[in-house]
Protein backbone atom coordinates (compact mmCIF):
# COMPACT_ATOMS: atom_id res chain seq x y z
CA UNK A 1 0.00 0.00 0.00
CA UNK A 2 1.51 3.05 -0.93
CA UNK A 3 2.22 6.01 1.86
CA UNK A 4 1.10 9.55 1.07
CA UNK A 5 2.66 12.12 3.06
CA UNK A 6 1.14 15.41 3.43
CA UNK A 7 3.45 17.93 4.32
CA UNK A 8 1.89 21.41 5.55
CA UNK A 9 4.20 24.09 4.60
CA UNK A 10 3.84 27.50 6.12
CA UNK A 11 3.99 31.09 4.74
CA UNK A 12 7.85 31.85 4.78
CA UNK A 13 8.26 28.22 3.15
CA UNK A 14 6.21 29.71 0.70
CA UNK A 15 7.86 32.88 0.19
CA UNK A 16 11.05 31.14 0.16
CA UNK A 17 10.01 29.20 -3.14
CA UNK A 18 8.76 32.22 -4.60
CA UNK A 19 11.09 33.39 -8.13
CA UNK A 20 13.11 37.09 -7.03
CA UNK A 21 10.84 39.82 -9.01
CA UNK A 22 7.96 38.10 -6.85
CA UNK A 23 10.19 38.18 -3.30
CA UNK A 24 11.13 41.71 -4.27
CA UNK A 25 7.48 42.78 -4.80
CA UNK A 26 6.54 41.31 -1.33
CA UNK A 27 9.43 42.88 0.81
CA UNK A 28 8.11 46.59 -0.43
CA UNK A 29 5.24 45.64 2.50
CA UNK A 30 6.83 46.41 6.05
CA UNK A 31 4.46 44.40 7.18
CA UNK A 32 5.78 40.90 5.70
CA UNK A 33 9.20 42.22 6.36
CA UNK A 34 8.21 42.48 10.47
CA UNK A 35 6.59 38.47 9.57
CA UNK A 36 10.01 37.70 8.02
CA UNK A 37 12.02 38.83 11.22
CA UNK A 38 9.88 37.15 12.94
CA UNK A 39 10.16 34.31 11.29
CA UNK A 40 13.89 33.64 11.74
CA UNK A 41 16.10 31.86 13.94
CA UNK A 42 17.79 34.16 16.83
CA UNK A 43 21.06 34.28 15.12
CA UNK A 44 18.88 35.28 11.95
CA UNK A 45 17.41 38.21 13.38
CA UNK A 46 20.82 39.17 15.03
CA UNK A 47 22.48 39.57 11.42
CA UNK A 48 20.10 41.26 10.31
CA UNK A 49 19.79 43.70 12.88
CA UNK A 50 23.48 44.24 12.70
CA UNK A 51 23.72 45.33 9.01
CA UNK A 52 20.09 47.19 8.82
CA UNK A 53 22.12 50.14 8.05
CA UNK A 54 24.99 49.15 6.78
CA UNK A 55 25.26 49.02 3.07
CA UNK A 56 28.69 47.50 1.69
CA UNK A 57 29.06 43.95 1.91
CA UNK A 58 30.05 42.12 4.40
CA UNK A 59 32.61 38.94 3.88
CA UNK A 60 31.52 35.83 4.78
CA UNK A 61 34.58 35.26 7.03
CA UNK A 62 33.41 38.04 8.79
CA UNK A 63 30.52 36.84 9.94
CA UNK A 64 31.65 33.61 10.76
CA UNK A 65 34.04 35.67 13.55
CA UNK A 66 30.44 36.95 15.61
CA UNK A 67 29.80 33.06 16.07
CA UNK A 68 31.50 30.90 18.72
CA UNK A 69 33.63 27.76 17.79
CA UNK A 70 29.89 25.32 19.17
CA UNK A 71 27.52 27.81 17.29
CA UNK A 72 28.85 27.14 14.16
CA UNK A 73 26.41 24.80 12.77
CA UNK A 74 23.80 27.13 14.02
CA UNK A 75 25.13 30.13 11.74
CA UNK A 76 24.90 28.14 8.62
CA UNK A 77 21.04 27.39 9.45
CA UNK A 78 20.97 31.11 9.73
CA UNK A 79 22.66 32.11 6.63
CA UNK A 80 21.12 29.12 4.63
CA UNK A 81 17.49 30.71 5.69
CA UNK A 82 18.68 34.37 4.61
CA UNK A 83 19.96 33.29 1.36
CA UNK A 84 16.33 30.95 0.78
CA UNK A 85 14.28 33.85 1.67
CA UNK A 86 16.44 36.44 -0.30
CA UNK A 87 16.75 38.69 2.94
CA UNK A 88 20.77 38.10 1.94
CA UNK A 89 22.18 38.68 -1.42
CA UNK A 90 25.15 36.46 -1.80
CA UNK A 91 28.13 38.09 -4.33
CA UNK A 92 31.81 37.78 -4.78
CA UNK A 93 34.51 40.09 -4.36
CA UNK A 94 37.76 40.85 -6.39
CA UNK A 95 39.57 38.50 -4.01
CA UNK A 96 36.83 35.73 -4.76
CA UNK A 97 35.88 35.61 -1.18
CA UNK A 98 31.71 35.24 -0.96
CA UNK A 99 30.05 38.09 0.62
CA UNK A 100 26.78 38.76 2.07
CA UNK A 101 24.19 42.17 1.52
CA UNK A 102 20.89 42.96 2.71
CA UNK A 103 18.09 42.83 0.20
CA UNK A 104 18.21 46.81 -0.68
CA UNK A 105 14.23 46.27 -0.91
CA UNK A 106 13.89 44.70 2.22
CA UNK A 107 16.12 46.60 4.53
CA UNK A 108 14.68 50.03 3.37
CA UNK A 109 11.19 48.62 4.07
CA UNK A 110 11.96 47.65 7.24
CA UNK A 111 14.13 50.56 8.09
CA UNK A 112 11.00 52.76 7.70
CA UNK A 113 9.17 50.20 9.63
CA UNK A 114 11.23 50.72 13.16
CA UNK A 115 11.82 54.94 12.37
CA UNK A 116 8.14 55.31 12.10
CA UNK A 117 7.08 52.38 14.14
CA UNK A 118 4.60 49.85 13.28
CA UNK A 119 1.50 50.56 13.21
CA UNK A 120 -2.00 48.75 12.00
CA UNK A 121 -2.39 47.53 8.47
CA UNK A 122 -6.03 49.49 9.09
CA UNK A 123 -7.54 51.40 12.05
CA UNK A 124 -10.83 49.50 13.70
CA UNK A 125 -13.76 50.85 13.54
CA UNK A 126 -15.28 52.91 16.32
CA UNK A 127 -17.41 51.34 18.51
CA UNK A 128 -20.38 54.01 18.07
CA UNK A 129 -20.82 52.36 14.67
CA UNK A 130 -20.60 48.86 14.86
CA UNK A 131 -23.12 46.62 16.77
CA UNK A 132 -22.19 44.64 19.98
CA UNK A 133 -19.52 42.73 18.97
CA UNK A 134 -18.83 39.10 20.13
CA UNK A 135 -15.96 38.69 22.96
CA UNK A 136 -12.93 36.17 22.78
CA UNK A 137 -14.80 33.36 23.63
CA UNK A 138 -17.58 33.52 21.38
CA UNK A 139 -15.40 34.46 18.67
CA UNK A 140 -13.27 31.24 19.67
CA UNK A 141 -16.06 29.07 19.53
CA UNK A 142 -17.63 30.14 16.34
CA UNK A 143 -14.42 29.67 14.47
CA UNK A 144 -13.94 25.81 15.62
CA UNK A 145 -17.64 25.91 14.77
CA UNK A 146 -17.36 27.21 11.30
CA UNK A 147 -14.39 24.75 11.06
CA UNK A 148 -15.93 21.62 12.04
CA UNK A 149 -18.69 22.44 9.65
CA UNK A 150 -15.99 22.88 6.84
CA UNK A 151 -14.63 19.51 7.77
CA UNK A 152 -17.86 17.64 8.34
CA UNK A 153 -18.93 18.95 4.09
CA UNK A 154 -15.61 17.52 3.24
CA UNK A 155 -16.55 14.13 5.14
CA UNK A 156 -20.05 14.10 3.46
CA UNK A 157 -22.77 17.02 2.81
CA UNK A 158 -25.10 14.58 4.77
CA UNK A 159 -23.29 15.31 7.90
CA UNK A 160 -23.87 19.37 8.04
CA UNK A 161 -27.38 20.55 9.21
CA UNK A 162 -26.58 23.53 7.94
CA UNK A 163 -25.70 23.78 4.58
CA UNK A 164 -22.88 25.67 3.86
CA UNK A 165 -21.99 27.50 0.61
CA UNK A 166 -18.41 26.59 0.07
CA UNK A 167 -17.07 29.12 -2.76
CA UNK A 168 -15.88 27.29 -6.33
CA UNK A 169 -12.09 28.67 -5.24
CA UNK A 170 -12.43 26.07 -2.33
CA UNK A 171 -14.46 23.48 -3.75
CA UNK A 172 -11.33 23.78 -6.73
CA UNK A 173 -8.86 22.87 -3.70
CA UNK A 174 -10.69 19.87 -2.57
CA UNK A 175 -11.22 18.34 -5.89
CA UNK A 176 -7.42 19.28 -6.71
CA UNK A 177 -5.96 16.81 -3.54
CA UNK A 178 -8.51 15.77 -1.01
CA UNK A 179 -11.76 14.38 -3.02
CA UNK A 180 -12.59 12.29 -6.14
CA UNK A 181 -15.67 12.38 -8.23
CA UNK A 182 -16.62 10.24 -11.10
CA UNK A 183 -19.43 10.74 -13.32
CA UNK A 184 -22.61 10.65 -11.32
CA UNK A 185 -21.26 9.85 -8.68
CA UNK A 186 -21.13 11.79 -4.87
CA UNK A 187 -17.21 12.94 -4.63
CA UNK A 188 -15.28 10.80 -2.18
CA UNK A 189 -12.49 11.07 0.23
CA UNK A 190 -8.95 10.53 -1.42
CA UNK A 191 -5.74 9.10 0.48
CA UNK A 192 -4.86 12.60 1.13
CA UNK A 193 -8.23 13.32 2.48
CA UNK A 194 -7.93 10.98 4.89
CA UNK A 195 -4.92 11.64 6.28
CA UNK A 196 -5.82 15.44 6.11
CA UNK A 197 -9.01 14.91 8.88
CA UNK A 198 -5.84 13.49 11.26
CA UNK A 199 -3.59 16.21 11.11
CA UNK A 200 -3.68 19.26 13.68
CA UNK A 201 -6.06 22.06 13.24
CA UNK A 202 -3.15 24.36 12.70
CA UNK A 203 -1.50 21.68 9.78
CA UNK A 204 -4.92 21.72 8.36
CA UNK A 205 -5.43 25.17 8.09
CA UNK A 206 -1.23 25.48 6.62
CA UNK A 207 -2.31 22.70 3.65
CA UNK A 208 -5.89 24.04 2.63
CA UNK A 209 -4.05 27.67 2.66
CA UNK A 210 -1.02 26.71 0.70
CA UNK A 211 -3.22 25.12 -1.88
CA UNK A 212 -5.39 27.72 -2.01
CA UNK A 213 -2.33 30.10 -2.79
CA UNK A 214 -1.15 27.43 -5.29
CA UNK A 215 -4.53 27.59 -7.03
CA UNK A 216 -4.42 31.12 -7.20
CA UNK A 217 -2.61 31.46 -10.35
CA UNK A 218 -5.38 29.71 -11.89
CA UNK A 219 -8.24 32.24 -10.95
CA UNK A 220 -6.06 35.00 -12.38
CA UNK A 221 -4.81 36.31 -8.92
CA UNK A 222 -1.18 37.26 -8.55
CA UNK A 223 0.34 35.06 -5.09
CA UNK A 224 2.64 37.42 -4.18
CA UNK A 225 -0.38 39.82 -3.77
CA UNK A 226 -2.29 36.79 -2.02
CA UNK A 227 0.44 36.44 0.74
CA UNK A 228 0.68 40.38 0.98
CA UNK A 229 -3.51 40.67 2.27
CA UNK A 230 -2.88 36.83 4.22
CA UNK A 231 0.11 38.00 6.21
CA UNK A 232 -1.06 41.77 6.48
CA UNK A 233 -4.23 39.87 8.40
CA UNK A 234 -2.59 38.15 10.62
CA UNK A 235 -1.21 41.96 12.00
CA UNK A 236 -5.18 42.78 12.91
CA UNK A 237 -6.42 42.53 16.35
CA UNK A 238 -8.34 39.66 17.49
CA UNK A 239 -12.21 40.90 18.13
CA UNK A 240 -12.07 44.09 16.90
CA UNK A 241 -14.18 45.21 13.78
CA UNK A 242 -12.24 46.56 10.11
CA UNK A 243 -14.18 48.03 7.50
CA UNK A 244 -14.88 45.91 4.53
CA UNK A 245 -14.98 49.14 2.34
CA UNK A 246 -10.98 49.73 3.56
CA UNK A 247 -10.74 46.53 1.35
CA UNK A 248 -9.77 46.60 -2.60
CA UNK A 249 -12.28 44.73 -4.76
CA UNK A 250 -9.60 41.78 -4.71
CA UNK A 251 -9.64 41.23 -1.00
CA UNK A 252 -13.38 41.50 -0.44
CA UNK A 253 -13.22 38.00 -2.79
CA UNK A 254 -10.02 36.17 -0.39
CA UNK A 255 -12.05 37.77 2.86
CA UNK A 256 -15.75 35.80 1.74
CA UNK A 257 -13.04 32.60 1.42
CA UNK A 258 -11.52 33.03 4.47
CA UNK A 259 -14.99 33.73 6.57
CA UNK A 260 -15.85 30.04 5.07
CA UNK A 261 -12.76 28.65 7.11
CA UNK A 262 -13.56 30.68 10.20
CA UNK A 263 -10.40 33.17 10.04
CA UNK A 264 -12.45 36.00 9.89
CA UNK A 265 -16.69 36.76 11.20
CA UNK A 266 -18.75 39.16 8.51
CA UNK A 267 -21.25 41.13 10.33
CA UNK A 268 -23.58 43.33 8.78
CA UNK A 269 -24.92 46.65 10.06
CA UNK A 270 -27.29 49.32 9.27
CA UNK A 271 -25.06 51.27 6.62
CA UNK A 272 -21.72 49.48 7.45
CA UNK A 273 -20.61 46.12 6.67
CA UNK A 274 -16.96 44.54 8.87
CA UNK A 275 -15.09 41.74 9.39
CA UNK A 276 -13.54 40.26 12.57
CA UNK A 277 -10.48 38.29 12.67
CA UNK A 278 -10.04 35.25 14.42
CA UNK A 279 -7.03 33.61 16.37
CA UNK A 280 -6.96 31.83 13.47
CA UNK A 281 -6.53 34.63 11.17
CA UNK A 282 -3.54 35.72 13.58
CA UNK A 283 -1.81 32.29 13.46
CA UNK A 284 -0.81 32.64 9.74
CA UNK A 285 2.09 34.81 10.36
CA UNK A 286 3.65 32.05 13.42
CA UNK A 287 5.48 29.06 12.61
CA UNK A 288 3.86 25.80 12.49
CA UNK A 289 5.95 24.59 15.30
CA UNK A 290 5.18 27.96 17.55
CA UNK A 291 1.30 27.78 16.52
CA UNK A 292 0.90 24.21 17.42
CA UNK A 293 0.45 24.54 21.33
CA UNK A 294 -0.88 21.82 23.32
CA UNK A 295 -4.78 21.63 23.56
CA UNK A 296 -6.93 19.96 25.59
CA UNK A 297 -8.24 16.25 24.44
CA UNK A 298 -10.87 13.87 24.92
CA UNK A 299 -9.89 10.66 23.79
CA UNK A 300 -9.26 8.28 26.37
CA UNK A 301 -7.88 4.36 25.03
CA UNK A 302 -7.59 1.24 27.16
CA UNK A 303 -5.66 -1.77 27.28
CA UNK A 304 -8.69 -3.77 25.90
CA UNK A 305 -8.32 -1.75 22.98
CA UNK A 306 -11.28 0.37 24.05
CA UNK A 307 -12.38 4.32 23.37
CA UNK A 308 -13.91 6.43 25.30
CA UNK A 309 -14.09 10.14 23.52
CA UNK A 310 -15.28 12.80 25.83
CA UNK A 311 -16.69 14.74 22.98
CA UNK A 312 -20.40 16.61 22.06
CA UNK A 313 -18.36 16.99 18.14
CA UNK A 314 -19.91 15.27 15.06
CA UNK A 315 -16.95 15.77 13.84
CA UNK A 316 -15.15 13.95 16.75
CA UNK A 317 -17.42 10.98 15.98
CA UNK A 318 -16.67 10.99 12.02
CA UNK A 319 -13.00 11.15 12.75
CA UNK A 320 -12.92 8.23 15.33
CA UNK A 321 -15.45 6.26 12.80
CA UNK A 322 -11.98 6.39 9.90
CA UNK A 323 -10.53 3.69 12.32
CA UNK A 324 -12.42 2.37 15.17
CA UNK A 325 -15.79 1.05 15.40
CA UNK A 326 -18.49 3.46 17.13
CA UNK A 327 -20.62 1.45 19.64
CA UNK A 328 -22.73 4.17 21.27
CA UNK A 329 -23.33 8.02 20.57
CA UNK A 330 -24.29 9.56 24.30
CA UNK A 331 -24.77 13.25 24.52
CA UNK A 332 -21.78 13.97 25.83
CA UNK A 333 -20.20 10.64 25.34
CA UNK A 334 -18.78 8.39 22.55
CA UNK A 335 -17.70 5.13 22.94
CA UNK A 336 -16.05 2.59 20.69
CA UNK A 337 -13.44 0.00 19.88
CA UNK A 338 -10.28 -0.18 17.93
CA UNK A 339 -10.80 -3.78 16.08
CA UNK A 340 -9.04 -5.50 13.25
CA UNK A 341 -11.75 -4.70 10.77
CA UNK A 342 -11.59 -1.26 11.58
CA UNK A 343 -8.35 -0.46 11.44
CA UNK A 344 -8.43 -2.74 7.73
CA UNK A 345 -10.50 -0.16 6.46
CA UNK A 346 -8.78 2.73 7.29
CA UNK A 347 -5.29 1.40 6.21
CA UNK A 348 -6.93 0.57 2.37
CA UNK A 349 -7.80 4.38 2.96
CA UNK A 350 -4.55 5.29 3.10
CA UNK A 351 -3.94 5.71 6.35
CA UNK A 352 -1.27 4.96 8.15
CA UNK A 353 -0.72 3.00 11.36
CA UNK A 354 1.51 6.04 12.52
CA UNK A 355 -1.15 9.10 11.72
CA UNK A 356 -3.92 6.65 13.82
CA UNK A 357 -1.57 6.70 17.14
CA UNK A 358 -0.09 10.45 16.61
CA UNK A 359 -4.16 11.27 16.77
CA UNK A 360 -4.75 9.46 19.61
CA UNK A 361 -1.54 11.03 21.70
CA UNK A 362 -2.26 14.34 20.49
CA UNK A 363 -5.88 13.84 21.27
CA UNK A 364 -5.55 12.28 25.06
CA UNK A 365 -7.90 13.17 27.66
CA UNK A 366 -6.31 15.42 30.59
CA UNK A 367 -6.45 12.70 32.74
CA UNK A 368 -4.21 10.53 30.95
CA UNK A 369 -2.23 12.86 28.75
CA UNK A 370 0.43 13.54 31.52
CA UNK A 371 0.94 9.29 31.89
CA UNK A 372 4.14 7.76 29.83
CA UNK A 373 2.41 6.17 27.72
CA UNK A 374 -0.43 8.24 26.82
CA UNK A 375 -1.93 5.45 24.69
CA UNK A 376 -0.93 1.74 25.96
CA UNK A 377 1.86 0.12 24.66
CA UNK A 378 0.14 -3.23 23.39
CA UNK A 379 -2.56 -0.77 21.71
CA UNK A 380 -0.04 1.04 19.50
CA UNK A 381 2.21 -2.09 19.08
CA UNK A 382 -0.80 -4.14 17.67
CA UNK A 383 -1.89 -1.42 15.30
CA UNK A 384 1.28 -1.81 13.77
CA UNK A 385 1.57 -5.33 13.66
CA UNK A 386 -1.92 -5.19 11.78
CA UNK A 387 -0.99 -2.72 9.76
CA UNK A 388 2.61 -4.95 8.66
CA UNK A 389 0.27 -8.20 8.20
CA UNK A 390 -0.77 -5.99 4.80
CA UNK A 391 2.97 -4.45 3.69
CA UNK A 392 4.87 -8.19 3.76
CA UNK A 393 5.71 -7.82 0.36
CA UNK A 394 7.13 -4.86 -0.65
CA UNK A 395 6.59 -2.86 -4.65
CA UNK A 396 9.71 -1.72 -5.76
CA UNK A 397 9.09 0.39 -9.57
CA UNK A 398 11.97 -1.42 -11.69
CA UNK A 399 13.11 -1.91 -15.80
CA UNK A 400 12.35 -4.49 -18.25
CA UNK A 401 14.58 -5.71 -20.63
CA UNK A 402 13.70 -7.91 -23.59
CA UNK A 403 14.37 -8.94 -27.05
CA UNK A 404 18.66 -8.31 -27.47
CA UNK A 405 19.16 -7.25 -31.02
CA UNK A 406 21.99 -9.48 -31.35
CA UNK A 407 24.11 -12.51 -30.05
CA UNK A 408 26.80 -10.35 -28.43
CA UNK A 409 24.59 -8.73 -26.31
CA UNK A 410 23.24 -12.11 -24.84
CA UNK A 411 26.70 -12.84 -24.28
CA UNK A 412 27.04 -9.70 -22.53
CA UNK A 413 24.22 -9.74 -20.26
CA UNK A 414 25.35 -13.76 -19.46
CA UNK A 415 28.98 -12.51 -18.58
CA UNK A 416 27.12 -9.69 -16.51
CA UNK A 417 25.65 -11.62 -14.31
CA UNK A 418 28.86 -13.91 -13.62
CA UNK A 419 31.10 -10.71 -12.95
CA UNK A 420 28.44 -8.55 -11.10
CA UNK A 421 25.17 -9.97 -9.48
CA UNK A 422 24.84 -7.90 -6.77
CA UNK A 423 24.75 -4.00 -7.47
CA UNK A 424 25.93 -1.21 -4.86
CA UNK A 425 23.20 0.91 -3.18
CA UNK A 426 20.23 -1.55 -2.70
CA UNK A 427 20.90 -2.23 -6.75
CA UNK A 428 19.80 -5.99 -7.70
CA UNK A 429 19.59 -7.78 -11.36
CA UNK A 430 17.12 -10.71 -11.43
CA UNK A 431 18.50 -12.28 -14.56
CA UNK A 432 16.39 -14.77 -16.38
CA UNK A 433 17.13 -16.86 -19.55
CA UNK A 434 15.49 -18.53 -22.43
CA UNK A 435 16.45 -20.12 -25.73
CA UNK A 436 15.50 -16.53 -27.41
CA UNK A 437 15.54 -13.96 -25.08
CA UNK A 438 17.63 -12.25 -22.24
CA UNK A 439 15.65 -10.41 -19.37
CA UNK A 440 16.68 -7.89 -17.27
CA UNK A 441 14.90 -6.56 -14.18
CA UNK A 442 17.20 -3.55 -12.86
CA UNK A 443 15.68 -1.92 -9.60
CA UNK A 444 15.53 1.98 -9.93
CA UNK A 445 18.18 3.00 -7.65
CA UNK A 446 20.77 1.42 -9.92
CA UNK A 447 19.84 3.18 -12.96
CA UNK A 448 21.24 6.73 -11.97
CA UNK A 449 24.48 5.47 -10.80
CA UNK A 450 27.82 5.11 -13.49
CA UNK A 451 28.60 1.23 -13.48
CA UNK A 452 31.27 -0.17 -15.87
CA UNK A 453 31.67 -3.84 -16.00
CA UNK A 454 34.37 -5.34 -17.73
CA UNK A 455 33.61 -8.70 -19.12
CA UNK A 456 36.85 -10.65 -19.39
CA UNK A 457 37.78 -13.44 -22.46
CA UNK A 458 40.45 -15.85 -21.74
CA UNK A 459 43.23 -15.72 -24.22
CA UNK A 460 46.47 -17.58 -23.36
CA UNK A 461 47.42 -16.88 -19.53
CA UNK A 462 46.23 -13.37 -20.19
CA UNK A 463 42.85 -11.63 -18.92
CA UNK A 464 41.75 -9.04 -22.46
CA UNK A 465 38.66 -6.81 -21.84
CA UNK A 466 36.14 -7.57 -24.82
CA UNK A 467 33.23 -5.17 -23.86
CA UNK A 468 32.18 -2.51 -21.42
CA UNK A 469 28.34 -2.08 -20.37
CA UNK A 470 27.28 1.24 -19.37
CA UNK A 471 24.08 1.49 -17.40
CA UNK A 472 23.67 5.73 -17.66
CA UNK A 473 21.04 8.10 -18.12
CA UNK A 474 19.93 8.10 -21.77
CA UNK A 475 20.60 11.73 -22.38
CA UNK A 476 24.00 11.39 -21.37
CA UNK A 477 25.02 8.22 -23.48
CA UNK A 478 22.14 7.68 -25.73
CA UNK A 479 19.65 10.36 -26.93
CA UNK A 480 16.04 9.41 -27.77
CA UNK A 481 12.74 11.05 -27.25
CA UNK A 482 10.25 8.18 -25.84
CA UNK A 483 12.72 6.18 -23.83
CA UNK A 484 13.97 7.11 -20.55
CA UNK A 485 17.09 5.13 -20.32
CA UNK A 486 19.51 3.29 -22.22
CA UNK A 487 21.99 0.42 -21.86
CA UNK A 488 24.44 0.57 -24.23
CA UNK A 489 27.37 -1.87 -25.44
CA UNK A 490 30.70 -0.24 -26.61
CA UNK A 491 33.33 -3.33 -28.14
CA UNK A 492 36.84 -2.98 -27.26
CA UNK A 493 38.70 -2.02 -30.83
CA UNK A 494 41.87 -3.70 -30.29
CA UNK A 495 44.26 -5.67 -33.00
CA UNK A 496 43.25 -8.91 -31.70
CA UNK A 497 39.53 -8.07 -31.83
CA UNK A 498 39.51 -7.61 -35.39
CA UNK A 499 41.17 -10.46 -36.32
CA UNK A 500 38.93 -13.07 -34.30
CA UNK A 501 35.77 -10.83 -35.08
CA UNK A 502 36.67 -9.27 -38.69
CA UNK A 503 35.31 -5.78 -38.33
CA UNK A 504 34.72 -3.31 -35.12
CA UNK A 505 31.09 -3.01 -33.80
CA UNK A 506 29.34 -0.28 -33.43
CA UNK A 507 27.26 0.69 -29.87
CA UNK A 508 24.36 -1.75 -29.12
CA UNK A 509 21.64 -0.08 -27.41
CA UNK A 510 18.81 -1.86 -24.81
CA UNK A 511 16.49 0.86 -24.72
CA UNK A 512 13.43 0.44 -21.71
Amino acid sequence: MPEVRIIAKNFMDMVASMPAMKLDKLYENGFICEAILRSLPPLGKKYVLQLLHIDVPVAAKLLEEWVLPDGYTKHRVAIDRLVQLRVFVEAVDRKNDKTYKLNPTFQKSLQQLLVHGGTLPREPMPSNITVRLPNLEDLEAYALQQWECFLLQLISSSLVEKPSNISSSLMKVFQRRLLSQRDKEAPKLTESGFQFLLMETNAQLWYIIREYISNSEERGVDAADLISFMLELSFHVIGEAYNINSLTDFQRSIIRDLADLGLVKLQQGRKESWFIPTKLATNLSVSLADSSSRKEGFVVVETNFRVYAYSTSRLHCEILRLFSKVEYQLPNLIVGAITKESLYNAFENGITAEQIISFLQQNAHPRVADRTPTVPENVTDQIRLWESDLNRVEMTEAYYYDEFPSRVCKLVSEMYLKVHVTLPENGTVCYGKTRRKCTWWLRPGYIHTYESIYAAKSRSKMQRPYGMVHLHPANVLWKTRKQKFALSFAPWKGNRWKKQWGHTLGHYSLLV
